[in-house]
């Protein structure tokens, strides 16, 4: 193989791909990337296998070939170099590639590319198309809900439901759940559903830019993997088998009490108790209230061995509000969801302190996030 590149595609590639390598593995190979030439392109791909991250850059190819190489050493490398024309020759013995820019150069070590794992083709299945920011937007407000353990690891995927022209994305770990519905842009012809690891879509999330191009996700008929076009970077998927929990009966159906207030307010009055709440097992408190000055939300902590806090906002507050007008939840969890909320006015619903709690973004009707409440005592 002998091809030359700009330094600055090539840096960006790697940094594409370098999202897909195994950072620990019994394969030593999945730590490598995969060059190879291919219509004239310079083609890199790496995987973990879970996930496999493909894109192509322009290049002057010389003569074909392809090669594997340690995906760290070869992006901190081209990273260092000047922003000009990269000269990359492999060679057979021993197996190895070298690069030149400038008046820099390097030898680095490779390994054979049959040792790489074939990349899992998917060729065909229903296609699906999702207009990008929406996309974006939506994997946004729903993966950070995903569990990070494997305990049950059904939890750390997506249920994605797909019928003629809507989509629901949902997310749950046991203490909340994300839900986002939206429009394709295009009807499917039949229904479908699956469930797709959260990282993969936030991988998916991260690589979406500006533009206005469509992204493409087509499903294996037989539900195995799933392949994601975005401009020139294609990611392929394995889809977790399992059954994901009934995440609509999770939603409440009604509530006693409704408080809408600014996000920002909301979002400051969390944190500020969250600092308590961090020596008090994480717990906050908040109290619905309604009197002649107009609604307002009360939001506490307290620690036994540090102290207490407390904090007011207002808010225009619905249903009849009493003593049992409270609630208690972890910190963590509903800060988490006001941050990705942005700007704006939220609405945050609540039926009793043993009920889940509901917030919801006025601006985006179709997202809802459940919050499970925690019992203390007041």
């Amino acid at each position: 193989m002998q091809v030359s590149c700009l330094q600055q595609n090539l840096s960006r590639a790697l940094a594409i791909v370098g999202r897909a390598v195994a950072t620990r593995s019994n394969l030593p190979v999945l730590q490598n990337v995969k060059i190879a030439t291919e219509d004239g392109m310079l083609v890199l791909t790496a995987t973990n296998l879970d996930i496999a991250i493909t894109t192509k850059i322009g290049a002057q190819v010389e003569t074909e070939g392809e090669i594997t190489i340690p995906a760290r050493l070869l992006s901190d490398f081209v990273n260092s170099l000047p922003d000009d024309r990269i000269e990359i020759k492999s060679v057979l013995e021993p197996l190895s590639v070298s690069l030149d820019c400038q008046r820099f150069s390097a030898n680095i070590n490779g390994t054979d590319p049959d040792e790489f794992p074939p990349i899992p083709t998917v060729d065909e299945g229903a296609t699906i198309k999702v207009d990008p920011q929406l996309l974006k937007d939506t994997v946004t407000h729903v993966a950070f809900a995903a569990a990070t353990e494997d305990s049950r690891p059904v939890l750390t995927g997506i249920k994605v439901e797909v019928n003629q022209s809507d989509f629901t994305f949902a997310a749950a770990d046991g203490f909340r759940l994300a839900v986002y519905e939206g429009k394709l842009l295009e009807p499917v012809s039949e229904a479908m559903e699956f469930i797709i690891p959260a990282r993969a879509l936030q991988e998916v999330g991260r690589l979406i830019g500006t533009d206005d191009t469509a992204v493409e996700f087509t499903v294996t008929p037989a539900g195995t993997h799933a392949l994601f076009n975005i401009g020139n970077v294609e990611i392929v998927s394995q889809l977790m088998p399992g059954s994901f929990p009934n995440f609509r009966s999770l939603i409440p159906a009604e509530y006693k009490n409704r408080v809408l207030v600014q996000n920002s307010d909301f979002s400051r009055a969390v944190k500020t108790s969250s600092i308590f709440a961090r020596d008090g097992s994480g717990i906050l408190r908040i109290q619905i209230m309604n009197d002649e000055d107009g609604g307002k939300l009360s939001i506490s902590s307290r620690a036994e061995e540090v102290g207490d806090n407390q904090g007011e906002i207002d808010g225009g507050v619905e249903g009849d509000v009493d003593e049992e007008s409270r609630i208690a939840f972890n910190s963590k969890y509903l800060a988490e969801v006001l941050d990705v909320l942005g700007e704006g006015e939220v609405a945050f619903e609540m039926t009793s302190a043993s009920s889940p709690g509901v917030v919801r973004a006025t601006g985006k009707e179709g997202y809802t996030h459940v919050v499970m409440p925690m019992f203390v005592q007041w």
